[in-house]
């Protein structure tokens, strides 16, 4: 029994430490978007068809099966394209402002999630996720009230937050009856498609698109494959030890590692007022108190 019970804990210990390698790829990926020089629609573009091909390698590899019926296909597929339209604002924010703007307000997915869930999946409205999105308000104004410059890239990341609150919320209904990687691979192809056909309509691809350079291509393939089909299905895996709140709890620390890491590669450029930081604070505390206040009410009950 003791040899078990240190087996298990060396690899609780294990996967804890690679959730947070995780969670810093994940944060690397704002740093991955302000060095490639592509604007924020093609950067996705690639970013999906690299992603699309690995994970499609990855169910070929380990034979797992991707074959669905039409009509969960074109959920997933319609659902890719909202992951799109998340990744385009993420990324458009870093480059019209800086990636702690875009980060500081990608923390707001909570606060939007708290909304949407009860709307969609037709629970009821939790006061504790109330009282925690007021929090998160108070935040958002705050960094509003000292970041008037960077007004624009604060609309654009709280859409992008939006967004991925939303294709979240629809991915719970999938993630119980479909293996994780079969619906990544259609929703990267589904936002694939969906940014072809919009690169299309106006008149993109007749144009030309923007030709990566060598380092451009590097960067690409480190977010394609490293960022979004490893760090997805890596993140699955260990929570076949971690529990799902210690998993949400380290994932939410995303915008602290990307943050520090935005100062240690761009500096200066990436220092922002006082006030700031201190809403995005009370923004990060908010959801980081969160699943610590919910389970202890779970523990009361």
């Amino acid at each position: 029994m003791p040899k078990i019970a240190n087996h298990l804990m060396k690899t609780h210990t294990k996967d804890l430490i690679h959730l947070h390698v995780i969670v810093f790829i994940y944060g690397f990926t704002a740093i991955l978007g302000r060095l490639i020089s592509l604007d924020a629609t093609q950067l996705v573009w690639y970013r999906m068809l690299i992603a699309f091909v690995a994970l499609g390698g990855m169910l070929l590899l380990f034979r797992t099966p991707f074959q669905l019926p039409l009509k969960p296909i074109l959920k997933l597929i319609g659902v890719g394209f909202i992951v799109a339209m998340h990744w385009v604002t993420f990324f458009h924010a870093i480059k019209i402002s800086t990636i702690s703007v875009a980060l500081g307000c990608l923390a707001t997915t909570t606060l939007f999630t708290s909304f949407l869930e009860p709307a969609l999946i037709k629970r009821a409205l939790s006061k504790l996720e109330v009282f925690i999105g007021f929090i998160i308000i108070i935040g958002l104004y705050t960094i509003f009230q000292f970041e008037p410059d960077h007004l624009a890239g604060i609309v654009t990341g709280i859409i992008s937050a939006f967004l991925a609150a939303l294709f979240t919320v629809l991915n719970k209904r999938f993630i119980r009856v479909y293996h994780p990687t079969t619906i990544s691979f259609y929703e990267m192809g589904g936002g694939f498609i969906g940014i072809t056909l919009y690169l299309w309509a106006n008149n993109t691809f007749a144009s030309g698109l923007a030709t990566p350079s060598h380092w451009d291509w590097f960067y690409l393939l480190l977010l394609g494959i490293v960022c979004t089909a490893y760090a997805y299905m890596a993140s699955v895996k260990v929570m076949q030890t971690l529990s799902a709140y210690t998993v949400v709890l380290t994932i939410n620390l995303e915008p602290v590692y990307g943050i520090l890491m935005a100062f240690l590669f761009f500096g200066e450029s990436e220092r922002m007022s006082t006030g700031f930081y201190a809403g995005t604070l009370i923004i990060l505390g908010a959801v980081l108190l969160f699943p610590v206040l919910r389970r202890n009410r779970i523990r009361n009950k």
